[in-house]
């Protein structure tokens, strides 16, 4: 009854319509994944096969992401208006309906996940549809139950090089994994620094994120070094497997051990300045590990 009382409310008024959608669906993390989602198709492609095949799959890839965006939203639509840094999303702040946002949702998951599947294949539109519900929904209610939503989470949120190479492949090759993996480790140091710095509106919000937890100083800068070390490695798999070059593995030298001393920083001191920092690395890091692995002639068989 709730829903339905939330669904017939009138909504307030917006200057600009587009930007509480581009809100909703996160827009620019939405680019982020189109970009690691097409990395991974083009890695698949067959050698000598334009490079703009795999740009398809990723939009696909991209509209479900951006559902699934919505419907994390409209899951935390309570808990997000007791937070500082969420109160003001379109859904706790009454611009964009409770309905409306399901109906987008919706149309947007049933419609990206379906052309996957009739275009390409049904394995990677089944890893799609699962990736969706992974984020939205088991992810996002395990955020005020335990701490593991962390790893749960980046689960689902290391999915899209993997779901464009599969789904231009068919299956999932090394690269696939490669990418899976780079991007599954990168999270945590990533999101450490996130949690960290809105510790106090995750605590206010219930969620239960490490950093916003009692007597957890430290913490986040631990578990932010420690990732950030098991990322080298990681990081060095397809060269130590022939399926890399210097290029990609130079790369992957100098940038994790960047990565890694940002992480040492944040753990020999949490604060605002170290935090940001690792942040503003974490951005830089993965982007440029994926530009490494377009430049490596044995990644891309050119």
């Amino acid at each position: 009854m709730k829903f339905l009382r939330e669904a017939t409310l009138e909504v307030a008024p917006t200057p600009s319509q587009l930007a509480d959608w581009v809100m909703l669906t996160k827009l620019r993390i939405g680019v982020f994944v189109f970009f690691a989602a097409w990395v991974g198709g083009v890695l698949a492609l067959a050698p000598g096969t334009s490079w703009t095949a795999a740009i398809e799959p990723a939009f696909y890839i991209l509209m479900v992401g951006a559902g699934s965006s919505i419907f994390n939203q409209v899951v935390e639509r309570d808990t997000d208006s007791l937070m500082e840094r969420t109160r003001e999303r379109p859904l706790p702040a009454g611009r964009v309906s409770t309905r409306d946002a399901i109906i987008v949702g919706t149309a947007l998951g049933a419609v990206g996940t379906l052309a996957l599947a009739f275009r390409y294949n049904v394995l990677a539109a089944l890893l799609l549809l699962g990736t969706l519900v992974g984020y939205s929904l088991v992810y996002t209610l395990l955020k005020r139950q335990s701490t593991m939503n962390t790893f749960v989470g980046a689960i689902p949120g290391a999915m899209p090089p993997l779901l464009g190479y599969v789904a231009i492949a068919g299956f999932a090759g090394p690269w696939a994994w490669h990418l899976f993996l780079l991007m599954f480790v990168w999270q945590f140091p990533h999101f450490m620094a996130i949690a960290w710095l809105f510790r106090e509106d995750y605590a206010k919000a219930g969620m239960q994120m490490l950093p916003s937890l009692p007597n957890s100083e430290g913490l986040a800068g631990r578990h932010a070094l420690l990732y950030s070390l098991v990322q080298v490695p990681v990081s060095l798999f397809p060269g130590l497997r022939g399926e890399a070059s210097w290029i990609y593995l130079g790369a992957a030298v100098v940038l994790g051990l960047v990565y890694v001393a940002f992480s040492l920083l944040f753990a020999m001191r949490e604060d605002h300045r170290r935090a940001r920092a690792l942040l503003f690395a974490s951005l830089v890091y993965l982007p440029l590990m994926f530009v490494a692995a377009l430049l490596d002639p044995l990644a891309t068989g050119a």
